[in-house]
């Protein structure tokens, strides 16, 4: 299936990313303060693949003027419920609807993978001014806990994907050198019903595209495997933050 097919796939699940995805760590934007120069409070920023607006709303209370870009409607519609106050536009990473040298920090939480870089890192240096900052973050599952090891050994073989362990330096691979990106890690945990940790993996995009009865055949049995690791069905999910910065 195509990116594009795959990375539209969310706007039938608007509602149910809204309710399940975790947010981000307040260290996340404690770092992209420091690694780009200057802090956002004040700082014009446009939030790319916006989503439902899970990294928006923390760049609007950290201060920021923040200008949101999603290109599915869906999730736009599920954007604007739960932050009508914050502009909303339609487009992308490869077409940015926004003005030359009109941006302070451009973000993309979980969304540059679904980009094509021949056009989104002229976009980007298009966008931002001079001494601005391109941010890059994806937020995936700390695979050295090991019951989350167990998990993603499971997935692997539902979707026949490489037997290997995530490797947390995967997210750098293949950005531009020359933008001289700097990288931190940063690792958090947040402790959620057995429920909400399920309904959270079936709002990913493997799962949106492998078909309904499927998904809830594997959700089934994934519970069954849980409930034992975790009795009282509260699961503390373990997270890192892969964070790329560069100053343009």
């Amino acid at each position: 299936m195509p990116i594009t097919s795959q990375a539209r796939s969310f706007d039938a699940a608007a509602a149910d990313y809204a309710a399940n995805r975790p947010s981000y760590p307040s260290e996340l934007l404690n770092a992209v303060e420091e690694l780009a120069g200057f802090p956002l409070q004040g700082a014009r920023v446009a939030d790319i693949g916006a989503g439902t607006g899970l990294a928006t709303m923390l760049l609007r209370d950290r201060g920021a003027n923040v200008i949101a870009v999603e290109p599915g409607p869906g999730m736009a519609s599920q954007f604007r419920l739960g932050l009508p106050d914050v502009p909303l536009v339609i487009g992308d990473g490869d077409n940015l609807p926004l003005a030359s040298a009109s941006i302070d920090v451009l973000t993309y939480a979980q969304a540059w993978h679904w980009t094509d870089q021949r056009r989104s890192v002229p976009e980007a240096l298009r966008v931002l001014h001079t001494g601005g900052a391109l941010a890059l973050w994806w937020n995936d599952s700390d695979s050295t806990v090991p019951w989350i090891a167990g998990q993603d050994a499971r997935l692997r073989r539902l979707f026949g994907a490489d037997d290997s362990p995530h490797d947390p330096t995967a997210r750098f691979r293949g950005l531009p050198a020359e933008l001289g990106f700097v990288h931190r890690h940063l690792p958090w945990t947040r402790s959620v019903p057995l429920d909400m940790h399920l309904a959270n993996l079936a709002s990913y995009s493997d799962f949106l595209v492998l078909g309904r009865e499927a998904t809830t055949t594997f959700m089934a049995k994934e519970r069954d495997v849980l409930a034992e690791v975790f009795p009282n069905e509260i699961v503390e999910e373990n997270y890192v933050v892969s964070l790329a910065v560069a100053t343009c």
